[in-house]
């Protein structure tokens, strides 16, 4: 097959016009194409006036080899590349033990799914509840205000990406289509199809329920063992290297190959390992607000007289200042049609996130606005960045009234510097409630300075994003993990504690649910080939 890209067509444009774009792009007659389908599309709308969709299509012709010699110099035009996903191993007859992977997130979840469909029956253990158990917990602290630290937001089978807007597209470098493995996976599991071809494909957080269950029976089907409510309190070292895992209530599992997938809020975990010796390295992360506007206004600043045509559906943005106090901020994570969600997994602290259903059609657009920040901003230890984070997660818990309200301020009223004592024309999404007072000693100094000198801008690019009743939740501070648990390039095992693989966005490795995944795709295939090299040593 060919692959096409940039063909170039308009809204609402019909399946016969894609056919007749091939036709003259290739000069071939409708008899000589054969059929085609579609390999991504997405859609320009840097002029509101003049939206269009692009394409990228593998289309299948009569005499392929002429087609590309007659047509050597375009480059648009090429053969259709091979991402079919190829095992790196087959498990060996008999083990000596089975892989254990801890924490049942995208990374978790694509590890232990790829080594058992390599036959090595890995055994999961997931600090948290099965995913629907869950969604009941998690709805506890939304509609009731009570946190359960063991099964939230952060903790539980689908990991904090199943409570978000299920977003599945990423900038990683993926020379192996890792990622079309992936979205291919999701399709089995339930997801819609069209997201093997949109550029910016989502789920939701109710489709990702059922898909997440459906991965478990598959692992479950091919010998793989799962296992709800069991957090890892030890993990047995001895001399540099992996011997086994000790749950809480006791129980011992001897282990010499073990997935680190637990997420970036498993901070008592953090602190086992760095009391164990495995290296552990701060990192930088990025701290704020969420903001929520009508998602209307996003929807006629992006998309002009087409705001509300279904083929678009809610719009997005994407926005970066830089300050004059050399501080960067972001919108990060935006949720069109979503809600802002109470992601605590810690009593005492309040935690904001975003999410979003597949139909994007909840009244308001939200996003995080935050400041990214280096260990310079909390030195002296690993660890410190997580004692960063708890400090003003405490301090909005406090703000918000210490029942798990979040505090807020609208737009207005935060640029000018006074206390918000009533809502306006946008009214907040984050359950249990929002507490309206001043966010300006919610945050570092720094960073409210540098947001006060965001939004402004970004009004700029964005006509009403700093608009009075906009509304500013706080406080966003797991926009990824405080650390690394540093790995080597060759084998993706801690570099001081062999046998031992750090994955995902707890790790360090990973930014979201699809990094997430494919990094435990990849540290799932340096497990097994590190299997069949001991089991050969021996």
């Amino acid at each position: 097959m060919l692959r096409l890209t940039e063909i170039k067509l308009p809204l609402g444009h019909t399946e016969g016009e894609i056919e007749t774009a091939i036709l003259q792009r290739l000069g071939i007659a409708k008899p000589d194409l054969l059929g085609y389908t579609i390999a991504r599309r997405g859609f320009d709308a840097r002029k509101s006036s003049a939206i269009f969709f692009i394409y990228t299509l593998d289309v299948d012709v009569q005499d392929e080899t002429a087609l590309l010699r007659r047509l050597p110099g375009d480059r648009h035009v090429a053969p259709t590349p091979d991402t079919s996903y190829r095992f790196v191993a087959q498990a060996p007859a008999h083990l000596a033990t089975r892989p254990v992977v801890i924490g049942m997130g995208p990374a978790g979840l694509f590890a232990s799914l790829i080594l058992a469909q390599m036959g090595f029956r890995p055994i999961v253990l997931e600090r948290g509840k099965a995913v629907r158990e869950r969604t009941k917990d998690t709805f506890g602290l939304w509609r009731q205000g009570k946190l359960d630290p063991e099964s939230n937001v952060q903790f539980g089978e689908g990991g904090a990406g199943t409570f978000s807007d299920g977003k599945l597209h990423s900038q990683i470098k993926d020379p192996k289509h890792h990622g079309r493995k992936v979205l291919s996976e999701f399709v089995k599991a339930g997801a819609p199809p069209e997201i093997l071809y949109v550029s910016k494909p989502h789920i939701g957080t109710f489709r990702l329920v059922g898909m997440v269950e459906k991965m478990r029976e598959t692992i479950e089907s091919l010998g793989g063992e799962i296992r709800f409510q069991s957090r890892v309190d030890h993990i047995d070292i001895d001399s540099g290297r992996v011997r086994g895992v000790v749950l809480a209530g006791g129980e011992r599992i001897a282990a010499e190959h073990v997935v680190l997938a637990i997420g970036h809020s498993a901070r008592d975990t953090f602190q086992m390992l760095y009391d164990r010796g495995v290296y552990i390295e701060a990192k930088p992360f990025s701290i704020g607000f969420r903001i929520e506007h009508p998602q209307s206004l996003i929807d006629r600043c992006r998309f002009g007289k087409q705001a509300g045509n279904p083929e678009l559906g809610a719009a997005d943005y994407k926005l970066v200042h830089h300050c004059r106090n050399g501080r960067s901020v972001y919108s990060f994570c935006m949720c069109p049609g979503g809600t802002v969600v109470a992601a605590a997994s810690e009593p005492g602290g309040v935690v904001t996130n975003g999410m979003s259903q597949y139909s994007r059609n909840e009244r308001n657009a939200n996003s995080g606005i935050v400041v990214g920040i280096t260990p310079d901003d909390y030195p002296g230890h690993p660890l410190a960045g997580i004692a960063f984070q708890r400090r003003w997660e405490a301090r909005a818990f406090e703000l918000g009234g210490k029942n798990y309200c979040a505090p807020g301020q609208l737009v207005g009223d935060f640029l000018a510097g006074k206390p918000s004592t009533e809502f306006g024309s946008v009214l907040p999404s984050y359950t249990p409630g929002v507490k309206l007072g001043d966010l300006g000693t919610a945050l570092p100094d720094y960073a409210i300075a540098a947001i006060r000198e965001a939004l402004p801008a970004f009004d700029k690019q964005i006509k009403g994003f700093a608009m009075r009743d906009a509304v500013l939740t706080g406080v966003e501070t797991r926009t990824s993990s405080p650390i690394r648990i540093k790995r080597r390039d060759d084998n993706l095992q801690s570099v001081n504690t062999r046998g031992l693989y750090p994955a995902g966005e707890g790790a360090g490795y990973a930014g979201g649910i699809l990094s997430a995944a494919v990094d435990g795709i990849k540290v799932a295939e340096a497990l097994a080939l590190s299997i069949l090299k001991d089991a050969s040593d021996r």
